[in-house]
């Protein structure tokens, strides 16, 4: 029986609403900070933990049968192969520097792969939603541009401090210098700007499923490609590489698969 996509998709939608009225008051506050990272810095906040409790709670009362997976809360299990897959501040770092570049991410998977992704900006009040129907940004279709060169592209990358084999930093920086134009610090938001043709590349590593479950649908429909660097599912996390161009995201593909 094929998913009730108009369905899930306002529910989801319900569900970025709920956490951004629970994040946006700690926005550009200063509020505490937590670290989860013993010898480093993974910050977490009262609006990551209250945005992940406010879209559990709608998740339990709704669908109780549904799996959830998320980033402050773990992994419930559910009786569905359905499950959400949740990051309610993706960005946590930009979050905590007053930086709007951060986003609720929401995805839910059908038990092999994320068919319906939600990114919500709140403060700026955009929305980008991803399915078998198409990629939006509220009433806007959204389409990858055509690029591929990537001398002609404009790559992003969170941070260059993701690459943490030497190896893998290497390609990166490679493909950084050949590309027109390199851009740290979008999280969530450089991906959502591919999949709006403003973007041309995104590559990253060390990520987890809940930072990259929601985009994918959201990049595909735009008519982009989102994998694992060896071209498998990027649904894990992990090395993950974007591009709006399916030619240029099969050249990536050669050029990075020998640093794994």
């Amino acid at each position: 029986m094929p998913l009730p996509l108009a369905e899930l998709r306002a529910f989801a939608e319900t569900l970025a609403q709920a956490a951004a009225n629970a994040a946006l008051p700690h926005f550009r506050t200063r509020h505490a900070v937590e670290n989860k990272l013993e010898g480093g810095f993974d910050p977490v906040t009262l609006a990551d933990k209250g945005a992940e409790q406010a879209m559990r709670a709608l998740i339990h009362a709704r669908y109780p049968e549904h799996g959830i997976l998320g980033e402050e809360y773990g992994e419930e299990p559910g009786s569905s192969p359905l499950t959400w897959v949740l990051d309610p501040i993706d960005g946590t770092r930009a979050f905590i520097t007053g930086l709007p570049l951060w986003g609720t991410l929401i995805a839910l998977n059908d038990g092999t792969r994320p068919v319906l992704g939600v990114m919500s900006q709140p403060f700026t009040g955009e929305r980008f939603v991803g399915s078998a129907e198409g990629a939006w940004l509220g009433e806007q279709r959204l389409h990858t541009r055509r690029c591929a060169s990537l001398a002609d592209a404009v790559l992003m990358s969170t941070s260059p401090q993701l690459f943490d084999i030497p190896s893998r930093k290497a390609v990166f920086d490679t493909l950084s210098g050949q590309a027109r134009m390199t851009r740290y610090g979008g999280d969530c938001y450089a991906y959502c700007m591919l999949a709006m043709g403003l973007v041309d590349v995104v590559i990253e590593d060390n990520l987890k499923p809940y930072d990259v479950q929601a985009l994918i649908p959201i990049i595909e429909a735009a008519g982009g490609c989102m994998t694992a660097w060896d071209g498998g599912t990027a649904q894990h996390g992990g090395a993950v590489v974007a591009a709006g161009d399916p030619v240029l995201h099969a050249w990536l593909l050669e050029q990075l698969r020998p640093a794994l």
